[in-house]
């Protein structure tokens, strides 16, 4: 069963299970890794999140998702080295049993990167008042939060694009992320 089955009686225990594999696979050592399939600067997905957005127009709150957009450019880089990242910490890749996560999958997108890209989760699978847990559990920064933020946004405002008219489940994965993100409140780190 996936997290969003209605699996999770305890969003705030599976948040901590999520940082927990978080964690662990961050502190796996990187050598000779290769490049995560999202290893890139969030700047380098300026073009394309600006276009996403112009492509939906009428569809989401464009002003807002650019506010969000472009205080997540403004995040200070990760200072250090990649790590390990899943970087596809969406609903279908995590898997629940008795409330609590048995499983992560899909490691397509599995390679080295800045670790806020799997901060995806906290809008993508936990409720608004699971997202402090995981984030105090991972003892995560407002610039890591921010280009986290800055990650979901992109990533599902690239899905709606491609998949509003094809692909009902994955539209309504990303109208749901977009909607979680744009409803919190900008934080400048």
């Amino acid at each position: 069963m996936n997290p969003g089955d209605g699996g999770v009686n305890d969003p705030g225990l599976f948040a901590r299970d999520l940082a927990g594999f978080v964690t662990a696979l961050h502190r796996v050592a990187p050598e000779n890794g290769p490049a995560s399939y999202r290893s890139e600067p969030l700047g380098a997905r300026d073009a394309e999140t600006r276009a996403a957005i112009g492509a939906l127009r009428g569809t989401v709150d464009t002003v807002a998702a650019t506010a969000v957009w472009e205080a997540s450019l403004e995040a200070p880089a990760w200072p250090g080295p990649t790590v390990w990242v899943h970087a596809d910490l969406q609903p279908g890749n995590l898997l629940v049993d008795g409330g609590r996560l048995s499983a992560v999958i899909d490691f397509g997108c599995l390679g080295l990167g800045d670790p806020a890209v799997d901060l995806i989760a906290a809008w993508y699978v936990l409720p608004a008042r699971a997202r402090g847990v995981f984030r105090a559990a991972l003892g995560v920064d407002d610039a890591a939060w921010a280009r986290g933020r800055g990650w979901a946004l992109s990533v599902a405002l690239a899905e709606l694009s491609s998949y509003r008219d094809t692909n009902p489940v994955m539209a309504g994965v990303a109208r749901h992320v977009i909607g979680e993100v744009l409803a919190e409140p900008i934080r400048t780190p």
